[in-house]
């Protein structure tokens, strides 16, 4: 049995996108219209960094796979013949100096295999990343410089490359993300530094830094024939590092302070994990954001998966027993790049980013069926870009993009498993006694959130991640009634910024119950406003700044921006009361309640706000997850 099936066998573990996950679109209500259904992919994805056309020279893609002999030869080829300007000692450096977690998933095969589809790896791929990171820049004047790309593209920061970069100039290393030496080459406590910490360059061969001592390592060292490795390039062999050295701090929270508790210029906090923690009760007992993100179980704190530190050209070292922290990074977020370029494939090298790009992987492009169908001329051809007119190659896609949809499914199951072992949702409560026809009646739910360690939600706030709940009401007849927490045609709640409610196609949800966090800015004229991103204005056409009254270092924010947080403190919880009118109780007989969680990363307003293509909008809600779904039946007499 391969390393991946033996990963694949716990029950947890089957986590970020798939075939599956397609049916998971948006639910509403009769009267509102359905997505859009099919949406090509689009090279648009990645234009806010590169307007650059589709025939001109490009990079190799930098994603990486499943550690296999082959694989890590296409990659290693792929980051040796990458393109770096003019500048050869850069490339030399991009090489060498910073390896890449192809070479480290020679030996730490399981390891690699999690974060090749986990969110660390996905931090420099990520195309609502680009969108947002061009936007706040564009309308702060770039005054963000590298403020995003420092935890996004540590590496590429550290070596130099420009922010405004195209991402398939970028080298392999800094496509990455948080990669391995992001971590494990860091060798001193930085705390909160918006993502500014030092990553120690060096070769493969340099030590790395770690919790603990390494015996599996001098195991290996001792008979370097037996395992064959080599420990400098005058030797044959799978390289490896030297040397492991004792870094606690990678195993505490604080380490991740750096890059998940961060402030922009104006005061205004995006990432407040830490914070919360801090003041949790999973701080109080002493347990670790490794404990409940690194563990066997999703978002728990029970224990570890063992696992030996690696397997060396087939050869198990050390104990097989030893704990395993899970590199998959259990959270809620998930990836909508295209799955030929994301999850990290070695395979997929093949084809650059712009080349995956118009490969239609909606369509059955690659499908064993479908190209017999063509070739026997059954079914016409259709215009193909000519990077896939050869059949080979559409299959060989097609093969690559099945195995990247099996991680993505595993992806999903994890997250979903995070979101329901971090809440509950109790009820409905009738406080007011037996609903009855002609009556309105009230309910409510109570959702708690069983996390001991934060929020919920948290995490990043800036991108304004989205829970809320959804119930429905049908009467005697199925009829649905009454309905909250629907969404229009485009997968917006029915609030403000839903473009149906503004047309008046679509009522105003008045009993919505959402636990997104708003920016609020206070401008010239008015009261609060709500805005996609923290940039105030002036509603008259000439610009007008209001000096401050009270200081800034009195507020500890800024006088007219702010956060409006709703979220649920840990072990917390909040009523969620609803109200049916009288004139929707018509009928006697048996009524059904249904009610779900709905968790989404990014609203589909503000994706169109930062300049998302329609493929990307539609991966969001396919992305969509129903958390604790489930119905009660009652009687109206």
């Amino acid at each position: 049995m391969s390393d991946l099936a033996r990963i694949r066998g716990r029950t947890a573990c089957v986590f970020v996108f798939v075939v599956a996950l397609m049916a998971t679109t948006v639910c509403h209500a009769q009267q509102h219209a359905p997505l859009a259904s099919q949406v090509l992919p689009n090279v648009d994805y990645y234009t806010s960094f590169a307007p650059r056309s589709l025939d001109s020279d490009v990079s190799t893609d930098g994603t990486v796979g499943d550690g296999t002999a082959d694989s890590i030869q296409v990659a290693e080829a792929s980051n040796k013949n990458e393109s770096a300007g003019n500048d050869a000692h850069l490339a030399l450096l991009r090489t060498s100096e910073y390896p890449s977690a192809v070479t480290c998933g020679r030996c730490h095969q399981r390891i690699f295999t999690e974060w090749a589809s986990s969110n660390h790896a996905y931090a420099s791929i990520s195309p609502m990343f680009h969108k947002f990171e061009q936007a706040i820049n564009q309308l702060s004047s770039g005054t963000m410089g590298t403020f995003c790309v420092r935890c996004h593209q540590q590496v590429g920061t550290q070596i130099g490359e420009p922010r405004e970069l195209p991402l398939w100039d970028r080298s392999p290393i800094a496509r990455e993300g948080v990669t391995c030496i992001t971590c494990h080459r860091v060798n001193a406590a930085f705390g909160r530094v918006n993502g500014e910490r030092h990553i120690t360059p060096g070769t493969i061969y340099e030590p790395v830094y770690n919790t603990g001592t390494a015996p599996g390592l001098d195991e290996v060292l001792g008979d370097i024939d037996y395992y064959g490795v080599s420990v400098d390039k005058d030797h044959e062999g799978t390289p490896i590092h030297v040397a492991a050295k004792v870094f606690e701090t990678v195993g505490e929270s604080e380490f991740c302070v750096s890059c998940h508790q961060v402030a922009v210029n104006l005061g205004i906090k995006l990432e407040v994990v830490w914070e919360q923690y801090r003041d949790s009760p999973a701080h109080a007992k002493g347990i670790t954001c490794q404990e409940c993100h690194m563990g066997k179980v999703p978002g728990e704190a029970k224990g570890y998966d063992p696992w030996p530190v690696a397997i060396v050209n087939g050869r198990v070292v050390g104990d097989p027993n030893r704990k395993h922290s899970n590199h998959a990074f259990y959270g809620p977020g998930y990836p909508i790049a295209h799955p030929g370029i994301f999850p990290f494939n070695p395979r997929g090298l093949k084809w650059s980013i712009k080349d995956w790009l118009t490969f239609d992987y909606r369509a059955p492009w690659g499908g064993p069926e479908w190209e017999q169908s063509l070739a026997d001329g059954s079914i016409s051809a259709p215009d193909f870009p000519q990077i896939w007119s050869a059949r080979e190659d559409r299959e060989e896609a097609r093969f690559i993009i099945g195995q990247n949809l099996v991680l993505l499914e595993n992806k999903r199951i994890d997250r979903l498993a995070v979101m329901e072992n971090g809440s509950r949702v109790d009820g409905p409560f009738f406080d007011d006694g037996a609903p009855k026809v002609g009556e309105s009646f009230s309910f409510r739910y109570r959702l708690t959130n069983t996390d001991e360690g934060h929020n919920l939600p948290s995490g990043s706030l800036g991108a304004q991640p989205e829970i809320w709940m959804n119930v429905a009401l049908f009467d005697p007849d199925g009829d649905r009634v009454f309905e909250s927490g629907y969404v229009d045609k485009y997968g917006d709640m029915a609030d403000l910024h839903s473009l149906e409610v503004a047309a008046g196609t679509i009522e105003h949800d008045d009993q919505l119950f959402n636990l997104q966090t708003k920016f609020l800015t206070t401008n010239v004229k008015g009261t609060d406003r709500e805005m996609y991103l923290p940039v105030q204005f002036d509603v008259d056409q000439l610009p007008f700044l209001r000096p401050s009254n009270v200081p800034t270092t009195v507020l500890n924010h800024p006088p007219f921006v702010r956060m409006e947080a709703r979220s649920i403190p840990p072990l917390g919880y909040r009523d969620v009361d609803y109200t049916v009118p009288a004139d929707r109780m018509t009928k006697p007989g048996t009524y059904r309640l249904q009610v779900r969680l709905r968790s989404r990363a990014e609203p589909i307003y503000f994706m169109k706000f930062v300049g998302a293509t329609l493929d990307m909008e539609q991966r969001i809600n396919e992305w969509m997850i129903d958390i604790h779904p489930y119905a009660v039946e009652f009687e109206v007499q």
